[in-house]
């Protein structure tokens, strides 16, 4: 496979999962397929980035849909999860506002003409943004988040009753805020991750208009 194809076949499988955890039979072995498959559309981010560096598939298109394939996966999950009630309908809306912000600059930095990168070129930046660290304990913190989500909405369904119902009845109320609390740290991850973009594209709005024609300058998400 290609990593486009890893790529496509990662959102198809994002909305798959989702498509189990809100309208499947809700048996265990349909619920369990959907958090199956949950990991495997973080998984298969991973898998896209190897098939590119290792046999030299890398292009500018290619970052581009691997970039839309992350936007898709965590808006599909999150508006799912907020649909539920298992969370604030403002996650989404962070990830979408977080995502389309970095995006346009994403965007202008592509038109801008330069000898060098103006967005990463601080360590810092480049620790949040691109390290293998970084990526991974994102996608990890990802993946945590919306298997216990989807566990979490699982019982729920199978129970037959929404979610206040359901603490009063099990007489636990550390479900759903062990949920806040993940959700809060994946929200927190992501905005943190989006500093240094927003941070250091002063520069380029600064830049923009005076770089000599170069290297077009490439912004990490």
């Amino acid at each position: 496979m290609t990593p486009n194809q890893v790529t496509a076949a990662r959102i198809v499988t994002a909305f798959l999962a989702v498509g189990l955890l809100r309208w499947g039979a809700h048996r265990v072995a349909v619920d369990l397929t959907a958090i199956v498959l949950t990991v495997a559309s973080i998984a298969l981010d991973g898998v896209d980035g190897y098939l590119a560096r290792t046999r030299g598939l890398a292009s500018a298109l290619g970052a581009k849909f691997d970039i839309l394939g992350d936007r898709v996966v965590e808006n599909v999950f999150f508006t799912c999860f907020a649909a539920a009630g298992l969370i604030s309908l403002w996650v989404p809306v962070v990830f979408f506002a977080r995502g389309a912000l970095t995006d346009f600059l994403s965007g202008l930095a592509a038109r801008t003409r330069s000898g060098q990168n103006l967005i990463g070129k601080t360590g810092w930046g480049r620790r949040l943004v691109a390290s293998k660290a970084s990526r991974a304990s994102y996608a990890t913190l990802k993946c945590i988040c919306f298997c216990y989500l989807g566990i979490l909405l699982s019982l729920r369904d199978l129970a037959a009753v929404d979610s206040e119902r359901w603490i009063h009845w099990t007489g636990l109320t550390w479900p759903l805020a062990t949920a806040h609390v993940i959700t809060l740290a994946t929200v927190v991850f992501c905005i943190v991750r989006a500093i240094p973009v927003l941070w250091e594209a002063r520069r380029l709005l600064i830049a923009r208009q005076r770089v000599p024609q170069g290297t077009a300058v490439v912004l990490s998400r």
